[in-house]
């Protein structure tokens, strides 16, 4: 049986980390609803999932939206009968919103790019953990299990190349979220994590893959990855933290960084 067998997952996003992390929770045998804002996106990889033989789901909602991933969300949960995990992947950079440094940021530069950073977190949690509440333990006593998206640049900033500040307070917020939350449902059975990567490989980083500084600076930043990191390495650690092998783990985050947070800047 795979590792995550008969189990509904709901996933945010459906590119990047979320289309290599819906492949392997199917793979699996989960059963999986994406929600994402792009509807080609969502129904494509949805029909993808299908046709490898799994079961999937294909919601389209703008998560900044709190009434669209309200109702998106309630009809994926439902769908899916039970849900056992939400990975919340669905971001992206604030630099189209105007996200720089702070003494440039404007108020609504800020705000737009935590409402797509952290504030989505909240609005896709909340239905969720009112659906795991309501449903009955597993075998193991569990209701469910959520993971939510964090960065390195949270912790690790390189000032020269990522001056993304409400970037990096927004992902500051989620680890706020995902322990706090993990410490209240705990007793419940709910467990709440979260990964946080360097450099992926991933629309989102489209830009820095395409900088010859930021190429460099990642294979020497991120030895174990020889550059960016692949999407499906954080896949693999979503199914970890999803899956009954971590069921006494709550609160944490695992940082997939290929070396970052430990070695130096410079040489």
């Amino acid at each position: 049986m795979g590792r995550l067998e008969g189990r509904g997952i709901i996933v945010t996003g459906a590119t990047g980390i979320a289309a290599a992390s819906a492949r392997r929770f199917v793979a699996e045998g989960a059963s999986v609803a994406v929600v994402s804002r792009t509807a080609a996106s969502c129904e494509s990889l949805a029909s993808e999932l299908e046709a490898a033989g799994g079961r999937a789901h294909a919601y389209t909602a703008d998560l900044t939206d709190v009434d669209r991933a309200l109702e998106a969300l309630e009809s994926a949960i439902s769908a899916l009968g039970r849900v056992d995990g939400l990975f919340n992947v669905a971001g992206g950079s604030g630099r189209r919103l105007g996200d720089g440094p702070l003494h440039e940021l404007t108020t609504e530069a800020y705000e737009a790019t935590m409402r797509l950073n952290a504030t989505t977190h909240v609005t896709t949690s909340a239905p969720v953990l009112r659906a795991m509440l309501s449903q009955e333990p597993d075998a193991d006593g569990a209701r469910g299990a959520i993971v939510n998206m964090g960065s390195v640049l949270a912790t690790r900033p390189v000032p020269e190349l990522f001056p993304t500040h409400a970037y990096a307070t927004a992902k500051g917020a989620v680890a706020a979220l995902t322990t706090t939350t993990a410490a209240y449902y705990a007793p419940h059975g709910i467990r709440v994590n979260m990964v946080a990567p360097a450099l992926t490989i991933s629309r989102m980083s489209a830009r820095a893959q395409a900088d010859a500084a930021t190429q460099a600076f990642s294979r020497r930043k991120q030895p174990l990855a020889h550059g960016f990191v692949p999407a499906e390495d954080v896949a693999e650690a979503a199914v970890y933290l999803l899956s009954p092998e971590s069921r006494t783990v709550t609160g944490q985050t695992i940082t997939i960084d290929g070396g970052w947070s430990v070695l130096p800047i410079g040489e």
